[in-house]
């Protein structure tokens, strides 16, 4: 593996976790936005995807699945964290600084949502990238994208939306919230099909060393 090759593993799976952490602590919020309820994770979640396939292309399967498990274990240890500084006793000559409590604790339930929601909808994501790289191997890789996409998008939007928020808000409100999901994340996954090609792929990479 070159240097070159470790670098951009290093950076994209560095973006891959900060986007999951920023994706939960931002769907804290709803939107509401061109007549949509949408939770404001949506905003940089959608990238996760792509930068899943690009740590596929560039570092194989096993690396991918086992940054979908780190991310998830990651999120969940912020979301103790989080917990337990709300829990501890505060500096009164500060102030009872409650406001940490109220905005960031709940963000529990969703990291929740979103672990379940990620292992889930990003391993199928794996697979059908995997069964797709078998069939046509480096041609039509946009394919590779669109594909795996279209099936783990809607399963992952269903499984956090029910996770974070049913029971909390109006059920027309969650409706909302997963359409919205599902329209943002099928735009942004067009918007990043470019992204597949700005890394090497690691079977070629391994095929001009070799020869």
């Amino acid at each position: 593996m070159t240097d070159r090759t470790l670098r951009t593993i290093v950076v994209v799976c560095v973006l891959y976790v900060s986007a999951q952490i920023f994706a939960d602590i931002a769907s804290l919020r709803i939107l509401f936005i061109a007549g949509f309820s949408i939770d404001g994770g949506t905003l940089i979640y959608p990238f996760t995807f792509t930068l899943r396939d690009m740590v596929h292309k560039v570092a194989g399967e096993s690396i991918a699945r086992t940054l979908i498990f780190l991310a998830a274990g990651i999120n969940l240890l912020m979301a103790g964290l989080f917990w337990l500084v709300s829990v501890l006793p505060a500096d009164m000559f500060v102030g009872e600084q409650a406001e940490f409590g109220f905005v960031l604790a709940p963000v529990f339930r969703i990291v929740l949502a979103s672990i379940v929601a990620e292992v889930i909808s990003e391993l199928i994501d794996t697979e059908i990238y995997s069964l797709w790289v078998k069939r046509f191997k480096d041609r039509l890789q946009w394919g590779r994208v669109l594909a795996s996409n279209a099936v783990s998008v809607p399963i992952d939007s269903a499984v956090f939306v029910l996770i974070a928020f049913w029971g909390d808000l109006p059920a027309e409100v969650v409706f909302s919230i997963f359409l919205a999901n599902i329209i943002v994340k099928g735009f942004v996954t067009v918007l990043s099909i470019p992204g597949i090609y700005a890394v090497k792929d690691r079977h070629l990479e391994e095929k001009s060393k070799n020869q």
